[in-house]
């Protein structure tokens, strides 16, 4: 756009200049011609729209495309991942610090930031299920749902079936190579539609791998079993930890996965590590590396240089012959 209107300008203006000198006589201007001068006029002109034009076009960065036959094979690991964490009451419990429920899903947040390559969900249930947040990449998004979970949403009771089930249907459509389940529960089923390890079952013909936790303290541990009516507070008193281990460990068998016992925050700590570890598929990616050289300082060392030549005939050579 620029460069027409330029020579639009020019053009206009050399007409508006072409004006005529009347004398009596023109002998005192007999033998001078403008014809050398108007040629260098016109070849100023012509290096500057020239300098233009290559400015244009070393500011759009053009590139020589050359594909190099270098290939590149990465191995990326990323995997498909469900936690099911359970958030019925005797999630509560105060042997772990500052309890059961708040401590599993800070260590759930410090798991999901080292999987940086993974897609990871979360999967809350009680007396039901219900998806806190679907499959994601994006960290920082679910960290924020973890911390936002909440105890005593929908219901009493713990309905492990019903959590894993849940959690199967997220991954029953994804195509990665690797699918797993973190399965975290205190207690026993005792609600629910589905039974355990019938889910189980579900999960293993979808070849996806349940790691189950059960959580808590041996013996007995300081729980929740009333609301006080005047503070709003609840009342606490020693329980015994009742977790059903036999089926825990029936549906990571079942799956190809793997049972852990977390009796503290530490040891809770290390089998997040532990599962970080032995989950790390794999996928073999080629890249190619392509150069495209930039062309661009090309066209604005030669627009320069035009620029440089007509400065010198303008002030220079013109100057002389006038």
């Amino acid at each position: 756009m620029l460069i027409p209107v330029s020579v639009f300008i020019y053009y206009w203006k050399l007409k508006s200049n072409n004006s005529s000198l009347k004398t009596p006589s023109i002998k005192f201007v007999d033998g001078l011609h403008n014809n050398k001068l108007s040629w260098f006029n016109h070849a100023i002109f012509s290096l500057k729209l020239f300098a233009l034009s290559a400015f244009i076009l070393g500011l759009s960065r053009p590139q020589l495309s050359v594909e190099s036959e270098a290939v590149t094979k990465l191995q990326k690991e990323g995997i498909d991942i469900i936690i099911s964490m359970d958030a019925s009451g005797s999630m509560l419990a105060q042997d772990f610090k500052p309890n059961r429920f708040e401590a599993s899903k800070n260590l759930a947040s410090d798991f999901v930031k080292d999987r940086v390559n993974d897609r990871i969900g979360l999967v809350v249930f009680e007396g039901e299920a219900y998806t806190q947040c679907p499959l994601t990449s994006d960290i920082n998004i679910l960290t924020d749902l973890i911390d936002e979970a909440e105890q005593g949403i929908v219901g009493q009771g713990t309905a492990i079936g019903m959590g894993l089930a849940t959690a199967i249907n997220r991954l029953r459509e994804s195509t990665s190579p690797s699918k797993v389940i973190i399965l975290l529960t205190d207690g026993v089923n005792t609600h629910g539609k589905i039974h355990p390890l019938n889910a189980a079952e579900i999960a293993s013909k979808l070849n996806i791998r349940v790691y189950t936790i059960g959580v808590g303290t041996n013996g007995k541990a300081k729980t929740p079993i009333a609301i006080d009516p005047y503070s709003g507070n609840y009342i606490y008193e020693l329980q015994p930890v009742e977790i059903d281990e036999t089926t825990l460990k029936k549906i990571a068998k079942n799956t190809g996965g793997k049972y852990f016992r977390a009796t503290d925050n530490n040891k809770l700590k290390e089998i997040y590590q532990e599962i970080n570890k032995l989950e790390t598929a794999k996928i073999e990616t080629i890249e190619y590396e392509v150069d495209l050289p930039e062309l661009g300082y090309i066209f604005i060392l030669t627009g320069l240089i035009s620029l440089m030549i007509a400065f010198v005939l303008r002030n220079i050579i013109f100057k002389t012959i006038n």
